[in-house]
């Protein structure tokens, strides 16, 4: 099968298992977005929305973050992965919202990214999901779920973000990102894959890997080693 065919009989079964998807992570506006998914680096997304419940009642702006400070953040912030990094990051980036963008979150990748903290991952949510652009940030997830389906030859979420934007039929370019995590979230997990219901089997190499390795007595992997370019606070 031609690599543009599998894309357009995925991406309508897809659309169909997840009819209306959404970002998981809760937030009111756009700023609150950037900072969730900053502290959402190799943390899940509840145990986001569990540290910002508190934090985002009275924190909705880059001026009210700094007036709350780096350790009153920290504090708010501490069950999660590598929150003294960022807190600090966090601060940082408030700092320069304040200073060179009027205290607005840039809707720009080159802008978003040259903030302390914020990389190529956390610059396409907060494009995709807060400005509505056709981007797709490639996580964890989304890594695994081409690797199986094979639907990129990229080494890293960099190289595999463009194959899949070229890639993508246009009418589901703007919930691409979701579709594929979500189906990487909960079916097409690292371990204990949901393979035998799993409406993508036909289509993925490491499904039809499994059945083979079955049959002739070898161990089915059931997960893989990904790179260290997406294991960063910097996501």
């Amino acid at each position: 099968m031609r690599l543009r065919e599998k894309f357009e009989k995925i991406f309508p079964i897809l659309a169909e298992k997840f009819p209306d998807p959404k970002s998981e992570l809760n937030f009111t506006n756009n700023f609150q977005l950037l900072v969730a998914v900053m502290l959402s680096a190799q943390a899940t997304d509840q145990s986001v929305n569990r540290a910002t419940a508190a934090l985002f009642k009275t924190v909705s702006t880059p001026e009210e973050l700094l007036a709350l400070g780096e350790s009153e953040l920290y504090d708010s912030i501490k069950s999660i992965g590598l929150a003294k990094t960022k807190a600090r990051n966090i601060i940082s980036t408030s700092q320069l919202l304040v200073e060179k963008y009027n205290s607005s979150v840039p809707d720009n990748f080159n802008d978003l990214i040259s903030l302390p903290g914020v990389g190529s991952k956390t610059a396409r949510v907060v494009l995709n999901v807060g400005f509505q652009q056709p981007t797709i940030a490639v996580d964890t997830h989304i890594f695994r779920v081409s690797q199986r389906l094979k639907l990129s030859k990229g080494k890293t979420p960099d190289q595999i973000s463009e194959d899949l934007v070229k890639l993508v039929p246009p009418q589901y370019m703007m919930k691409a990102h979701h579709y594929l995590l979500l189906h990487g979230r909960y079916t097409c997990r690292a371990q204990n894959p949901q393979c035998s219901i799993c409406e993508l089997a036909e289509f993925c190499s490491f499904h039809k890997k499994g059945i083979h390795e079955k049959k002739t007595g070898k161990r089915h992997r059931k997960n893989e080693a990904l790179p260290d370019s997406i294991k960063t606070p910097k996501e």
